[in-house]
């Protein structure tokens, strides 16, 4: 929160800013170095990054897809780039029932979900290569500090961001002796790469009037953790992806899909992606993934294993029909900011690439013929409709709008039809039309759902598991989770829907606390945050609003 006080604020001024230290934030920054030394030519460019450091706040499956990445660095192998387990082989399971699963055969798995030629990795680590390549090309990356506002003029064109103040109390006044307002960033372009649900990206959509006509967006919440397992039991680079329960068990009937990766250093990543459309108001995403890992087919590698980390973030799943207008006067959404994930493979970090690397080659085509910014980047969305990132968004229109009409087994079937037979190009299009907030039937109407107590050796608490995140925040600071209306949760959320903030959220920022009394509050514990926005996305009165906290503040993510 900046303070209400005008102050003098020190200002930096560059041709091209990337607010997100991603994938698709680092690739565009090194296209646009790239393209300029191909051409003798200077563009300034600068990358903001919220976190601690580049990769602090980075959470991915991941299989990754090098096809961005052969384009924007041909010798990316020489170079070191952290792609160490090439995908062996692929499993795919039906489970259906605490204890029994069915086992596609090959030829049974959709075309998507086949991953030849990929690698399992540490987006994370990915990222931090990523940076360092941008930095050797002359990009300047500054982490830890949080873009606060977007500085918009008085012809209403982006011109930049402004940094968060640093040592704000809790009660928005400076703090003696500490407090540095935070600095305006000028740019001639802004790109925003803040990944899904930016806060800055949210406004402009809004601003700007970019939502598609066409479909809301749709979103889904991952969970994953990171495991060291017995040598015996590891196989570096098994790829094993599952459906159905427990999402698809009597009481809670939501969508979404399981994964565990085999990395190399006999260490796995599993984890829970738990679509946000879901309709049981007593579902808890973080309770669903620790039963989840009692099923034998995850058990099996995970006993006598130890857990390393915990994480948790929204990923974007609209897909094509879903996508914004991607510019708007002086700058342009890239990366999931804009949701150019391809839920239909599981993967988002090549098609961030690609588009951040399309952008920058429109900003500097412009750059490059002497403009001085502040006009519309029409060349980005031409650019995207002519590659292969169109293509493949296209082919994978229709597979997150399936599963939600028809659930994980009809909607599978028709989605293997599609991608199978047809390539993605059915003569049919389904469209899910109801926003995620909208899709919670009342308490009253839904059945409880009673999770198991976890037992610390495969399913843990909330509270240990947000320990393994590092997160931490700066305790005396404003709560960068602001509710509209502080009344609506105990006056309106709790009595229609048991408050579901306190299920929802993997981390435990909230709760409902009786007093002695009887009589209820609404907490909000912000030091547990860990970024992923599920509250902002899925609260059914939309009445919380995430914004940055500052600088630094979050998790600390190693190798996720």
């Amino acid at each position: 929160m900046s303070v209400e006080t005008p102050v003098e604020r020190d200002v930096m001024e560059y041709d091209v800013l990337i607010v997100g230290a991603g994938p698709s934030g680092l690739a565009a920054a090194c296209k646009l170095k790239q393209i300029a030394a191909e051409k003798g030519a200077e563009i300034s460019v600068c990358v903001v990054e919220k976190g601690s450091e580049v990769g602090a706040h980075i959470l991915s499956g991941a299989v990754f897809e090098p096809r961005a990445l052969n384009e924007l660095f041909p010798n990316w192998k020489e170079l070191g780039a952290p792609l160490n387990a090439p995908v062996v082989r692929d499993e795919l399971h039906l489970f259906y029932s605490p204890q029994k699963s069915f086992k596609f055969l090959n030829f049974m798995i959709p075309s998507p979900m086949h991953n030849e030629g990929n690698y399992v990795i540490s987006l994370g680590n990915l990222c931090r290569w990523l940076a360092q390549q941008a930095e050797s090309l002359g990009v300047e990356i500054y982490p830890g500090f949080a873009a606060q506002e977007v500085l918009i003029d008085e012809q209403n064109v982006v011109r930049g961001v402004q940094i968060g103040d640093l040592g704000v109390g809790h009660d928005g006044k400076p703090k003696d002796g500490v407090y540095a307002p935070g600095m305006e960033l000028r740019a001639k372009y802004t790109l925003f790469s803040e990944g899904c649900r930016g806060h800055l990206g949210k406004r402009l959509i809004q601003q700007y009037q970019l939502e598609s006509k066409d479909a809301p967006q749709h979103y889904g919440i991952g969970l994953k953790e990171l495991w060291e397992i017995d040598p015996a039991k590891h196989e570096k680079g098994l790829v094993v992806h599952g459906a159905g329960w427990p999402l698809q068990a009597f009481g809670t009937e939501a969508t979404g899909g399981s994964f565990l990766y085999h990395l190399e250093n006999n260490q796995v990543v599993v984890g829970l992606i738990v679509d946000l459309s879901y309709s049981n108001p007593f579902l808890s995403p973080f309770d669903e993934f620790q039963r989840f890992k009692h099923h034998p087919v995850i058990a099996k590698y995970l006993e006598g294993g130890k857990r390393l980390s915990y994480g948790a973030r929204a990923l974007v799943k609209g897909g094509l029909d879903a996508l914004p207008k991607l510019v708007f006067p002086g700058g342009a959404l890239i990366g999931d900011d804009a949701g150019m994930l391809n839920y239909s493979k599981i993967k988002g970090s090549h098609t961030a690439m690609k588009s951040g690397m399309l952008a920058a080659e429109a900003v500097a085509e412009r750059l490059l013929a002497g403009s001085e910014g502040g006009d519309v980047l029409n060349g980005y969305p031409e650019k995207f409709k002519a590659s292969w990132l169109y293509d493949e968004l296209y082919r994978s229109r229709n597979f997150g709008a399936v599963l939600h009409k028809f659930g994980a087994l009809i909607g599978g079937t028709i989605n293997w039809i599609e991608q199978n037979i047809f390539g993605g190009k059915a003569p049919w299009h389904f469209r899910d039309l109801k926003k995620d907030h909208e899709t919670l039937k009342p308490a009253a109407q839904s059945q409880k759902i009673v999770y198991p107590k976890p037992d610390g050796k495969l399913s843990f608490d909330k509270l240990s598991s947000v320990f393994l995140s590092s997160t931490n925040h700066e305790e005396d600071q404003p709560v960068h989770l602001r509710l509209k209306d502080p009344s609506i949760p105990i006056g309106r959320n709790l009595p229609l829907y048991d408050e579901p903030a306190q299920r929802y959220c993997p981390a435990g920022v909230y709760e409902v606390v009786t007093a002695a009394t009887g009589d209820k509050r609404f907490q909000i514990n912000a030091q547990n945050c860990v970024h992923c926005k599920t509250c902002d996305i899925k609260d059914p009165s939309q009445n919380i609003t995430w914004v940055a906290p500052e600088g630094n503040g979050g998790p600390n993510y190693p190798n996720m």
